[in-house]
């Protein structure tokens, strides 16, 4: 059986649950406290790099949220999460890279910094310009790959809905906007969705991470 390691904290993990339950797959789940499990010996044999998702088939050890994904969609290919056409899965491909390299990255910023710094208004002007890109790829089509639920919206997703629990809507963006509220009717995403108690934990964790990030930055600084 599939043996599925997260939290639901973790927006990577979450891109991996709805994928296994958009699939209807049947799973173990372990879940990981984030407040040392990560680090004991039993974990770190499976991960090293003590990161959640992982997954475990068989025998097989996956870790990296997209990798796991793309597993998925290879070992169950019904549903399909992924399309056939060149074009169509270049814009689920698009919509992941963009989701990870671009998106996340403001959202962390309007997390850690104060409302009225340059770098909190820097950073909701890098949202909005990706958020118009999404918009504009989105168009009139219900899913990113028209007809079709995919990969990419539920990575997309997992990063978006992080976006109203910051009291950031996404009205001025009216296909974004439809898009969204149609994912969130689906029952697997509002199985998975974060509450508020657990979003203002992930805030906190985030902080947390940031700060240690940054001396660790001025600690490798320091020693060159």
């Amino acid at each position: 059986m599939l043996k599925f390691y997260y939290n639901p904290l973790s927006p990577n993990a979450r891109r991996v649950w709805l994928t296994l339950l958009e699939k209807n797959l049947t799973f173990e789940t372990v879940l990981l406290k984030l407040d040392g499990d990560q680090f004991k010996p039993e974990f770190l044999e499976i991960n090293p790099f003590h990161h959640i998702p992982v997954l475990e088939d068989n025998g097989l050890r996956l870790v990296e949220s997209l990798a796991i994904m793309d597993y998925l969609e290879a070992k169950y290919p019904t549903p399909a999460l992924l399309p056939t056409s060149p074009e169509a899965l270049a814009k689920v491909r698009m919509v992941q890279l963009l989701t990870a390299n671009e998106l996340f990255s403001p959202v962390i910023q309007l997390i850690c910094q104060k409302e009225d710094s340059p770098q909190f208004k820097l950073a909701k002007r890098k949202l909005d310009r990706v958020l118009k890109f999404l918009s504009d790829l989105l168009g009139n089509s219900p899913y990113f790959a028209s007809d079709q639920l995919t990969l990419g919206d539920i990575v997309a997703v997992a990063a978006i809905s992080l976006l109203p629990k910051l009291e950031i809507n996404l009205t001025d963006y009216p296909n974004m906007d439809q898009w969204f509220k149609r994912l969130m009717q689906r029952e697997p995403w509002q199985k998975t969705d974060m509450s508020a108690e657990d979003f203002e934990e992930f805030k906190r964790r985030i902080k947390v991470l940031v700060k240690l990030r940054a001396r660790e930055l001025i600690g490798g600084n320091k020693t060159k």
